[in-house]
């Protein structure tokens, strides 16, 4: 798995739904980037949903969750916080709110825990309460 070439492509895809969040429905260019969008999203989840979704497995185990294991860009926030560039210049993203897919889990005792994929490293990031917790899983 060439996890560079995953983290571009879902870079891609989560710099496409940051725009489409900001853009109003009424923009003339909001239909194109958002079938653009599901181009790309279509491609990811042929490229990379056999990897990812034992990955979620994984985690949905170790969480003792029963949720359904959807595809890849489900997990996918419909909007990204942007962090300052490493020393490589590469951005990273966090999320807060209730973004990502809701798991459940006798665990975490009725508060609202969610998965989100996040790229730069490609990572599912627990979310709980609409606060970024943890990394559940990391690509390196």
């Amino acid at each position: 798995m060439n996890w560079d070439t995953l983290d571009k492509e879902l870079t891609e895809i989560v710099e496409k739904r940051n725009l489409l969040a900001a853009m109003d429905y009424n923009d003339e260019s909001y239909d194109d980037l958002e079938e653009e969008l599901h181009d790309l999203e279509d491609d990811f989840n042929e490229n990379y949903e056999e990897r990812l979704e034992a990955e979620i497995e994984k985690i949905q185990d170790k969480l003792q969750s029963d949720t359904d294991v959807l595809l890849p860009t489900a997990y996918i926030s419909n909007a990204y916080k942007p962090l300052l560039p490493d020393a490589k210049g590469i951005v990273s993203y966090e999320v807060a709110g209730h973004q990502g897919v809701p798991i459940e889990s006798e665990q975490f005792d009725k508060q609202d825990v969610r998965i989100v994929l996040i790229p730069n490293p490609a990572r599912f990031v627990m979310l709980i309460n609409g606060k970024q917790m943890k990394d559940l899983w990391r690509s390196r």
